[in-house]
């Protein structure tokens, strides 16, 4: 159940009311959201100020490095079915923009929080969650996170002990490695299509073997558990071996896999695989991803991939060729500056597509496809990628700050 439901004291009244006035403030000035800086000045007068608001909700965290803000919206429309919820719908995910959600939901019963992976640990100690859904982890903003299997170091030592329900991706060895430390884990087979950041045992270095879809060390003998959820072409299995079917509005089999994660998590809470389902179909599109939008009387289909397991996933969405494809990409603070990981995306997989590069590291991303022995046009603009592209919708492709660049360029 959920925690202490006291309220809230004058101190940290204070600090929700100026930090919903500080995001006002920021929305009037045309400087986004708000919910960070809101967050940010609230803090600064509570620093204890985002547990106190979680202490009433029953509190389910979401990380990984892909696919989080979908899961969470999908969790979040799944318990919806079982009582009110709140949100950081928008994808902001660090302890500041977490608390700037949590402000708004005085009514909830359910906090459904995306986390950054760098502060899993710090918001579970502070929220005191009920279920933690960890779905994968690949190399990110290697100048700013730490590598992978340090990051699955960080989270098993941070989750340790912890009382909450693990939801874990059993064919990820990383993530098997983070939640082995905790006492309750379900274990979800939701696949894992980008595996170059897990040929080494998290456990002792050792080489993993990797035959089919299991995989185990030959050395020190740690291997993929045995799933109680899995994710089967359109259906999820649920651990009594009943067959539920994945109809969703989203793309891709890498949403199977967050839809069958997200089943689990809501059976935690006592909300039927058929009824999380069902609710899930409602979700069209997550913070822009996988919108469709008219721009200059042509249709462009906007997709966010913002590392190399982002990447290979979102490939595989795309229409086939000849369809043009616009890539987009910038190295801004919230991107990571270190555009190394370019060279690790397999590019040659848009062969046959009209390409054309966009953003702040077009020239990196330009001289990638050249080595890839590909055929693109280097552009200052979306609009003038669009004026050069052939017929037909247009897949664009973009990562983080590029990707919110493009919605506002296109009105979305």
């Amino acid at each position: 159940m959920a925690g202490n439901t006291e309220p809230l004291s004058p101190r940290a009244k204070l600090a929700v009311t100026a930090g919903k006035a500080a995001a006002a403030v920021s929305r009037a000035a045309g400087r986004g959201s708000g919910s960070v800086i809101g967050g940010r000045v609230a803090l600064k007068l509570d620093p204890d100020l985002l547990g106190r608001l979680a202490q009433h909700l029953d509190v389910i965290l979401v990380s990984a490095t892909n696919g989080k803000t979908t899961t969470t919206r999908l969790i979040a429309e799944a318990l919806g079915a079982a009582g009110p919820v709140v949100s950081n719908a928008l994808g902001a995910n660090m302890p500041a923009g977490i608390t700037s959600a949590l402000a708004g939901g005085s009514d909830a019963k359910f906090g459904v929080i995306e986390v950054d992976e760098k502060y899993l640990a710090g918001v579970a100690r502070d929220t005191t969650p009920k279920a933690i859904a960890l779905l994968n982890l690949s190399r990110d903003q290697l100048d700013r996170a730490a590598e992978t299997r340090m990051m699955a170091e960080h989270w098993r030592e941070g989750l340790s002990g912890s009382k909450a329900v693990i939801i874990a991706n059993a064919d990820d060895p990383l993530v098997v490695w983070a939640a082995s430390s905790s006492p309750n884990v379900v274990w979800v087979a939701a696949g894992q299509a980008w595996k170059d950041d897990a040929w080494s045992c998290p456990s002792c270095g050792g080489v993993m073997q990797r035959p089919g879809d299991d995989w185990f060390c030959g050395q020190c003998g740690f291997r993929r558990p045995a799933p109680s959820w899995a994710l089967n072409g359109d259906y999820v299995l649920d651990p009594h071996g009943s067959a539920w079917p994945i109809h969703l509005q989203l793309p891709g089999r890498a949403n199977k896999a967050n839809a069958a994660s997200s089943a689990a998590v809501a059976a935690v809470f006592g909300v039927p695989p058929q009824v999380a389902l069902e609710r899930m179909y409602q979700v069209q599109a997550v913070a822009g991803r996988y919108d469709v939008v008219t721009f200059q009387n042509r249709e462009l289909r906007l997709l966010l991939a913002k590392n190399p397991a982002g990447w290979l996933e979102t490939f595989s969405l795309i229409d086939p060729p000849p369809t043009p494809v616009i890539l987009s990409v910038n190295a801004r603070g919230a991107d990571g500056t270190d555009t190394s990981w370019l060279w690790d995306v397999d590019y040659t997989q848009l062969a046959g597509h009209p390409i054309f590069v966009l953003g702040d590291r077009k020239l990196d991303l330009a001289v990638r496809l050249e080595v890839a022995g590909l055929d693109f046009r280097v552009c200052e603009s979306l609009d003038e990628a669009v004026q050069y592209a052939p017929p037909g919708r247009i897949e664009v492709i973009a990562n983080y700050t590029a990707f919110q660049d493009l919605r506002r360029r296109v009105g979305n």
